[in-house]
């Protein structure tokens, strides 16, 4: 699996709506209604991720989730994450 360079990282990202690229990881926050909705989601993605074999390091607070994305035995951004973020995007719309 081919690891990402930084200007392949930013031009991959420009078809992910509001990820961005901090340090080693893809990273978004979906904000929702309130903690309900949000935590719908994290179970929704949770399943997921177990599909995929992809498992994100996120976060949860109240009507917030962030998730960050990169695939860990390669120590960088690959398709993994592209795919996984392409798929969530879909969870959430």
């Amino acid at each position: 699996m081919k690891k990402y360079t930084n200007s392949e990282i930013t031009a991959k990202l420009t078809a992910l709506n509001g990820w961005m690229h901090e340090d080693n990881f893809i990273v978004k926050t979906f904000v929702f209604k309130d903690f309900s909705e949000a935590f719908g989601f994290i179970g929704r993605v949770a399943l997921l991720s177990e599909r995929m074999g992809h498992h994100p390091d996120w976060s949860g607070v109240y009507n917030k989730v962030t998730l960050k994305l990169t695939t860990h035995d390669i120590g960088g951004i690959t398709d993994h994450d592209f795919d996984f973020a392409t798929s969530v995007e879909q969870l959430f719309r």
